[in-house]
């Protein structure tokens, strides 16, 4: 009877969305928040808050994303939570570039799960974990250097999974187990990452022509790379060029 008691306590004592809070405080690779079912932040860590440019949580609670990032970057992660809300279901491991207002910008799975109640989705947890930097990840530890570097230079060719792997002398699955290891994406998304990299890139450093950009990282048509560019970033490459181009831009970070 005893134990049973102890088991409640502590079950009731970590349901205080304030624990989570404290502990991912102390992971400044993560994102954590807590928002409404309206999308209003309800808590938040102090990774997000200083990402944000601000110096207090404060500053953060009871605000929508679109009133935090602005209407071009904050309407990407309405959407995805009014979404997590109407669907009930969660949002796992997406691949996605952030633009922060502190002047970073770097690459991070989210995942965003309802939280229900007997009512119906009261609102959405979350979590951003940043990517490795690819400067820390040693490729030769797992025999796939050859692949990477062969992809990295043959972007506008649009290499492939199948090449890659012949590369590396392994099968596709193979390499998919090796490059979950090293990067925590497949091999699939650790292609588009890179490609949207790149064009990140060209975008904020050039005025380079959109087909030209699209053409120097494998896509053959605009608009599929306009479409994906968007899903990524949650801007267009003209609006992310715009964006990253202004003068005020004094550090950046695209993994």
């Amino acid at each position: 009877m005893h134990n049973n008691e102890n088991s409640n306590q502590l079950i009731s004592a970590l349901g205080n969305p304030q624990v989570a809070e404290l502990l991912f405080d102390q992971l400044p690779d993560i994102v954590f928040f807590v928002k409404s079912a309206q999308g209003h932040y309800q808590l938040v860590n102090q990774s997000l808050v200083e990402r944000c440019g601000l110096s207090d949580k404060d500053e953060l609670i009871g605000k929508l994303p679109t009133e935090v990032f602005g209407k071009k970057l904050g309407r990407r992660y309405e959407q995805q939570d009014l979404q997590v809300v109407k669907t009930k279901e969660p949002l796992i491991r997406y691949l996605e570039l952030h633009n922060y207002r502190s002047q970073e910008t770097g690459w991070c799975l989210t995942t965003k799960i309802p939280i229900l109640s007997t009512r119906g989705c009261a609102g959405v947890v979350g979590i951003s974990q940043d990517l490795k930097s690819p400067e820390k990840i040693d490729t030769n530890l797992y025999n796939i250097t050859e692949a990477i570097e062969f992809a990295e230079n043959n972007l506008s060719e649009n290499p492939t999974i199948v090449e890659m792997a012949k590369l590396a002398k392994m099968s596709p699955y193979q390499l998919d187990r090796r490059m979950r290891m090293v990067y925590g994406l497949t091999t699939g998304k650790w292609l588009l990452k890179t490609k949207i990299s790149q064009a990140s890139k060209i975008l904020t450093d050039t005025n380079d022509s959109i087909l030209d950009i699209a053409l120097a990282v494998g896509y053959n048509d605009q608009s599929a790379f306009t479409r994906q560019f968007k899903k990524a970033t949650g801007l267009t490459p003209t609006e992310f060029q715009k964006h990253n181009q202004t003068s005020d831009k004094v550090s950046r970070r695209i993994l």
